[in-house]
């Protein structure tokens, strides 16, 4: 996709797209606020910097000639997120007196792992038009990712605020483990029901 209009709409669309790191950002906006969250956008920017070119520039071919590390990949990933769901289900709560329930950590990996990079890296990017051209893309891409993880945040943090208003705010937690935890059912039972 080398055209730089549809490149933006083609990025702005996926990243805006709930999922399992927008849930994280939104969640950390609704529990320590627009400030604090603001950290976890290195961690999505490295996610997803480390996972696209991995994809795009390694795995791609080896994926498309093994369908069955597609599938691999795709099953580790919804184990991690059942598990990052679970984690914080149980502990979000918790964590809300003492400091951030989502960590930079946990947002980078969750992107690493993003299916969403899977369609940046072989569809989005345009890693066939040479080297020439596929890091300028790159580039591009960071400031659009930042935009949208800024929204993210702050669509928690207005969500965040009034539901603390209204006496909910342990809720937010598990409100975003449900979320994550939808997506790794679906991420692991799609294939099955194809």
């Amino acid at each position: 996709m080398e055209d730089p209009i549809l490149f933006t709409l083609a990025v702005l669309t996926v990243l805006g797209t709930p999922g399992p790191t927008n849930t994280l950002l939104a969640t950390s906006g609704a529990t320590v606020g627009l400030r604090r969250s603001l950290p976890l956008m290195l961690g999505e920017a490295a996610g997803y910097t480390i996972s696209i070119l991995t994809l795009g520039l390694l795995l791609g071919p080896a994926m498309a000639a093994a369908p069955l590390l597609a599938a691999a990949l795709r099953v580790a990933v919804g184990l991690y997120l059942l598990l990052l769901a679970l984690r914080l289900w149980r502990h979000g709560g918790a964590v809300l007196a003492t400091g951030a329930v989502v960590m930079p950590r946990q947002v980078f990996v969750t992107t690493l792992l993003n299916p969403k990079a899977i369609v940046f890296a072989l569809g989005i990017l345009p890693f066939g038009a040479g080297p020439a051209v596929w890091p300028l893309y790159m580039l591009g891409f960071l400031p659009l990712l930042a935009t949208v993880a800024m929204a993210w945040i702050i669509v928690g943090t207005v969500l965040g605020s009034a539901a603390g208003r209204r006496g909910w705010g342990g809720a937010v937690p598990r409100l975003g483990a449900a979320a994550i935890g939808g997506f790794a059912v679906l991420l692991l039972a799609l294939p099955l029901l194809r």
